[in-house]
């Protein structure tokens, strides 16, 4: 009788007609990964014989396989929505109960760290242990950035060798009158609470080659004693050996201990050209607040702070399987490993097996809704051949019952 195989047949394009409904209902599911009904046919035991006339009983289904192919990636507007191109998953943490998943909708909750919408912890390593080995769940520092004392002046000018030479003994310096030096610059430095304050550079020509440096901090001289020489060569380069350029010493008004600045101007110049500032930088900033802060391609979060300052947070890490397939679904876009799925394998975005990140995006289901509109097709007419085999048995049967 094939009422076994009609039946069989009804069961498994049920459960394909599941599958790809589930499919479909996901559609817009953020990190949904799509999933597949396969089916094996039976044949009843032969206990004799060879079995090579054997008709088969049937089909039944053999797995569901979820597909672990890329989705396409969104751009959105919120810099904590964070999408995977390639590889891996995201490590969440459940008061230390660890799942997986491919769904980057995250947001910081009132203690900073890095959530779920259902309030699992994103896992990733501190700030201090960015390529650390052991995740942890990943909670932001919002505290200001203390201020960084500046130690460092870097200058790279270029003084005009046609400038005349100023004679000191007739004209001695005074930042007041501008006849008394030839060029002047000025540079932003910071003491160790943060406060600013105005180191103005002037330079004097003396002679041939020969050029004094005044310093003033907020305006008052705090110019070595013997005044500083910058030296050059014939070629217009700047004669390290000779020259006499160092460290300044001021104490601010502010309360901060003194602060002591070395100058370096050895990139200098002095050519036939107008005065210019090349290139001038100091290593010191002012305290500042959290603004925002970004995900690399390489997992690490970078907070921008309202001094222009950035720094490192923490970095988000990614865990990986030899199958991914062997992984049990939990619902909620998250999954558990098991012996099947193999060990994890924990790295940072970008290297091994593990793909990029990609920040203010998600990445979309990765169902083909015209593909399972088709197979819902295919599967319900399946369905119905099934029902037609069933159908023509019974016909068959209530003609042998009818024999005379």
């Amino acid at each position: 009788m094939s009422f076994q195989q009609g039946l069989s047949g009804l069961n498994a394009a049920s459960k394909q007609l599941e599958v790809i409904g589930n499919n479909v209902s996901n559609a817009n599911t953020v990190g949904f990964k799509q999933s597949r009904a396969e089916f094996s046919d039976m044949f009843a035991a032969s206990l004799i014989g060879s079995g090579a006339a054997q008709i088969g009983i049937g089909t039944k289904l053999a797995d569901v396989n979820q597909q672990f192919t890329q989705g396409n990636i969104t751009a959105t507007n919120n810099t904590l929505d964070i999408a995977i191109n390639g590889g891996g998953f995201f490590r969440l943490s459940n008061n230390g109960a660890v799942t997986y998943t491919r769904n980057g909708q995250f947001q910081m909750d009132k203690n900073g760290y890095i959530v779920t919408s259902d309030g699992k912890r994103l896992m990733g390593n501190p700030a201090d242990a960015l390529n650390g080995s052991s995740p942890v769940e990943l909670q932001i520092d919002t505290s200001d950035l203390k201020p960084v004392t500046t130690t460092e002046i870097s200058g790279q000018y270029n003084l005009n060798s046609e400038s005349p030479v100023i004679d000191q003994t007739v004209r001695p310096f005074d930042p007041q009158d501008p006849l008394s030096y030839t060029n002047a610059t000025a540079i932003k430095v910071y003491d160790d609470l943060g406060n600013a304050h105005n180191i103005q550079s002037y330079f004097v020509k003396t002679a041939a080659n020969t050029w004094s440096l005044y310093t003033t901090a907020d305006g008052t001289n705090i110019t070595p004693a013997p005044v500083p020489q910058m030296n050059f060569s014939g070629t217009g380069v700047y004669d390290t050996a000779t020259s006499t350029v160092g460290n300044i010493t001021f104490t601010p008004t502010t309360g901060s201990g003194p602060v002591t600045v070395a100058m370096d101007y050895s990139n200098s110049t002095q050519y036939g050209a107008t005065f210019s500032v090349n290139k001038q930088t100091q290593d010191g900033y002012t305290s500042g607040r959290i603004a925002s802060f970004t995900v690399g391609d390489d997992g690490v979060i970078l907070g921008r702070y309202t001094n222009n300052e950035t720094k490192q947070l923490g970095r988000v890490v990614l865990a990986n399987f030899a199958n991914p397939n062997g992984l049990v679904s939990l619902g909620g876009n998250q999954w558990q490993a098991t012996n099947e799925s193999g060990a994890e394998l924990i790295g940072s975005p970008g290297s091994s097996t593990m793909g990029v990140l990609q920040s203010s995006a998600l990445e979309d289901s990765n169902v083909d809704l015209t593909g399972e509109l088709v197979n819902m097709i295919t599967a319900q007419r399946i369905y119905q051949a099934n029902a037609q085999t069933i159908k023509t048995q019974d016909q068959v049967l209530q003609t042998l019952v009818n024999l005379r």
